[in-house]
């Protein structure tokens, strides 16, 4: 088969978005929903029936017990993203997703086939081990081989795509819940096999991180992986400069991987860089989206009080608002900036929130549940346009060459482990407390937004090597926001209008095939 299969430039570009971020984030959105979706179902509850917590005896043990097997799949996600910071840059970015597609399918296999609650306990790991490996890992690559000026918005559909998984784990939830026998919850549970196999299928014949080539000495695959990336001739002079700078950037880092690098500053600000992706992914797990996320069935049905019927539909109704949050992030991520959508999220899930711990804790008062219905639903578009990308986006952008899957992989370790502890203490919080445990999430959001507006500077429409530029040039935490304002990006006069970047993109779809220069 051709290289690539045939394909060059902007061609190239969505390909590895619909072949593999695409499927791939899809399968991450639906693994974490999916199993939310069937907690109350009555054929799942006979099936484990120490985690009915309507019929317990002891309804604390039973909560405890539900908490665990949700929590055990964030373990399991944490294992797999930890590896990571070896494997990444061991095997490159291709082969870790390839794994990361085989665990999953492994995982929900034995997700399908369980009987007993030990199983389902294993089959959790093992999935949550699959999908830390491809998050982790796609949006990492994506960002890699993704031009300076379409890197945000293409990074950015993980919103999109994440959203549209939850959405379509509840729906089939729903749609089978119907149905009282166990294939209500065995056919959802198989269902990421065929996520997973796409994901496999493409990545084998999509090229590898131009970036990752160049830190294993391959550097003339490096030049014509970049020149396919950009559809430009092997010996264009702008694919030999980018090739330089990356060689240069890699240099000025060096070429030894530690992790006692990130407790260091060096040249370029190490640990400076590592604090602030590592910051991003632990504000994400405290919007309170984990929350929503794992448990939106239970909290329609048991703390709002609505019938079982329509708390499902409206969880998976829920979903979808995701996807029309990440399209909003998508169209504006480079003309706004990654800083202004952080900010105006984090101040928007902080209202909403209050509203919904507020409104949601009138008992038996229905214009109040009905309030915080619609507020939980803002509060998801909220979170969408800020969080549901962006932070894997940046924890890529601002990470050195040579640390970046490092940094990137510990980053997104450490939001597991906050989503272990998340997924672990809430259903205990909503019964000692009800609603009001949002109020604690609200409080997190608002102290978000001063802390994104002094310290992390602006990325969007610079190459990763002008990003190094900004953090050598800084002198301290707080310099890096000044420092970006005043250093112009050398590519601001290519970066196309925002919301024409993805609309163009697809369009060539329709168009014939890019000739190579």
């Amino acid at each position: 088969m051709t290289r690539f299969f045939g394909l060059r430039g902007t061609r190239l570009n969505v390909v590895t978005i619909i072949g593999v971020l695409m499927p791939g984030i899809l399968s991450v959105g639906y693994n974490a929903a999916s199993l939310g979706g069937v907690l109350s179902l009555g054929s799942f509850e006979r099936q484990f029936r120490e985690i009915d917590v309507a019929d317990a005896p002891n309804k604390n043990l039973a909560s405890t017990i539900q908490g665990t097997v949700v929590a055990v799949y964030a373990i399991g996600g944490f294992i797999g993203t930890f590896a990571c910071i070896w494997l990444g840059d061991m095997l490159g970015r291709r082969r870790v997703i390839m794994a990361g597609a085989v665990v999953q399918v492994i995982g929900a296999v034995l997700n399908a086939s369980a009987y007993s609650l030990a199983q389902l306990v294993v089959c959790r790991i093992v999935i949550g081990i699959g999908t830390g490996a491809l998050l982790a890992t796609i949006p990492l690559w994506q960002s890699e081989i993704s031009p300076a000026s379409k890197r945000g918005a293409h990074v950015a559909t993980k919103g999109i795509f994440s959203g549209l998984g939850c959405a379509m784990a509840l729906f089939l939830d729903f749609g089978l819940s119907f149905n009282d026998g166990s294939v209500a919850w065995r056919l959802p549970a198989a269902f990421p096999v065929l996520l997973s196999v796409t994901v496999f299928g493409f990545i084998i014949f999509l090229p590898e991180s131009p970036r990752w080539l160049i830190r294993r000495g391959r550097i003339s695959e490096a030049q014509a992986t970049l020149a396919a990336l950009e559809n430009k001739a092997f010996d264009d002079r702008n694919i030999e400069t980018r090739i330089e700078e990356m060689q240069a950037s890699f240099n000025l880092a060096g070429n030894q991987k530690k992790l006692a690098q990130l407790f260091s500053m060096g040249p370029q600000r190490t640990s400076h860089r590592a604090f602030l992706a590592m910051a991003g992914m632990t504000f994400l797990q405290l919007t309170g989206a984990t929350v929503t996320t794992f448990y939106t069935t239970a909290i329609f049905e048991n703390n709002l009080q609505l019938n079982e019927s329509t708390s499902r539909l409206l969880a998976a109704v829920y979903q979808l608002v995701g996807p029309i949050g990440g399209i909003f992030c998508v169209l504006t991520i480079e003309g706004l900036g990654r800083r202004t959508l952080l900010m105006g999220s984090a101040a928007g899930n902080a209202m909403c929130l209050a509203l919904i711990a507020s409104l949601g804790s009138q008992t038996g008062n229905i214009m109040a549940a009905h309030g915080a219905v619609f507020f939980i639903f803002l509060f998801h578009f909220s979170y969408i346009i800020g969080f549901g990308g962006i932070p894997y986006l940046y924890a890529s952008e601002i990470a050195p060459m040579n640390l970046r899957s490092t940094i990137s992989s510990i980053s997104i370790s450490i939001s597991w482990a906050i989503s272990i502890l998340v997924a672990n203490v809430t259903p205990l919080a909503f019964n000692a407390m009800g609603q009001r445990y949002f109020l604690i999430f609200a409080g997190f959001n608002a102290a978000m937004v001063p802390a994104i507006f002094y310290l992390f500077p602006e990325t969007s429409g610079r190459s990763l090597e002008e990003i190094d530029e900004i953090f050598a040039l800084s002198k301290s935490l707080l310099d890096a926001v000044p420092t970006a304002k005043k250093l112009p990006p050398r590519q601001a006069h290519d970066l196309p209008p925002p919301e024409k970047v993805l609309v163009a993109d697809l369009k060539t779809l329709d168009s014939p095939l890019e000739s190579p220069v």
